[in-house]
């Protein structure tokens, strides 16, 4: 019998830690983290890593734990994740998954419920145009914007037909080749999962939590651990996080302080949108609207209901 797993997933300041928490707690479940950038130590603040209190004495994992220097792949957070989830489930307890990066829980779930119609030729024909223009080097690092690995892999022989291929795939699925790799090789061991997704009727306003964040942010030190962040050694994983490379200019004196500020929130506004973006082509998800569920005790009573409904964790 598959693992059965609790998600909760969902753009930036959704408030999923706070859900996964309230599910934990129900279902006497720990939380497994599915943030790219919770993995690092000196990251706490920018990437809104849940505090003791936050946590309310429910145990996380794959939080905290790798130092910024260390690179990470989608597919060593397979592994880790397993393990993690393996733990919790041979202690009788309920793993529940929390996090945005796409990837990581389309990689350990399964990508089950997503429309694969991987070709297209109207996107590949384009991308050969831009390819004509601008040269493979150039189709490598678009590439590398969502699939270092696949990049990576392929820039020793710098096969446009393979690069183009794997930009089209994801440009056409909203996955990674590399992660759709690891599901065809994990695909007998599949959990079974119940997803729930943190979105908004009116997106304006999760922007609108996303800009308060950042400012609190700011008054809790950011500036401060952006200076000790950049100032360290950083993996090319790492050096990916937003909150820290879009300071740098004013500690450059290049701009001010306001100027890089509003450009965190806007970066982070558009890094929203690609999740909500990445999440909305999985059908399986239980979509919650936090504007019309404000709190977290309405969110959880949702949740409940949809887990109750449907059997989920019965037997």
């Amino acid at each position: 019998m598959n693992t059965k797993i609790l998600a909760v997933v969902g753009p930036t300041a959704s408030g999923k830690t706070s859900l996964a928490v309230e599910l934990a707690k129900v279902y006497d479940g720990e939380v497994v983290s599915a943030d790219s950038m919770q993995i690092y130590k000196k990251m706490k603040i920018a990437t809104a890593k849940p505090t003791a209190e936050e946590m309310c004495g429910i145990k996380h994992h794959l939080i905290d734990f790798l130092d910024t220097d260390c690179g990470y792949s989608v597919g060593q957070y397979v592994i880790d994740a397993r393990n993690a989830i393996d733990s919790i489930s041979s202690r009788g307890k309920t793993p529940v998954l929390c996090g945005g990066t796409g990837l990581y829980v389309d990689a350990l779930l399964g990508g089950i419920g997503f429309t694969d119609n991987s070709s297209d030729k109207k996107v590949r024909d384009e991308l050969l145009r831009v390819a004509s223009e601008n040269g493979v080097d150039y189709m490598l690092d678009m590439l590398g914007e969502f699939d270092s690995e696949s990049a990576e892999r392929l820039s020793e022989e710098k096969n446009l037909k393979r690069i183009i291929r794997a930009i089209e795939f994801y440009k056409t699925t909203g996955k990674t080749i590399t992660s759709q790799n690891l599901v065809s090789k994990n695909e007998n061991l599949k959990f079974d999962s119940l997803i729930f997704g943190l979105t908004a009727s009116d997106r304006q306003y999760i922007y609108d939590r996303i800009n308060r964040r950042v400012d609190i942010m700011m008054e809790q030190g950011l500036l401060g651990e952006a200076r000790r962040v950049l100032s360290s050694k950083l993996s090319e994983t790492s050096s990916k996080a937003i909150g820290y490379k879009q300071l740098e200019p004013y500690f450059r004196g290049e701009a001010t302080l306001e100027e890089c500020i509003e450009r965190l929130k806007t970066e982070t506004r558009h890094y929203a949108k690609r999740q909500l973006t990445w999440f909305r082509r999985n059908d399986t998800i239980n979509w919650i609207e936090i504007d019309k569920y404000p709190t977290v005790a309405e969110q959880l009573a949702v949740a409940c209901s949809v887990i109750d409904k449907k059997g989920f964790l019965d037997g």
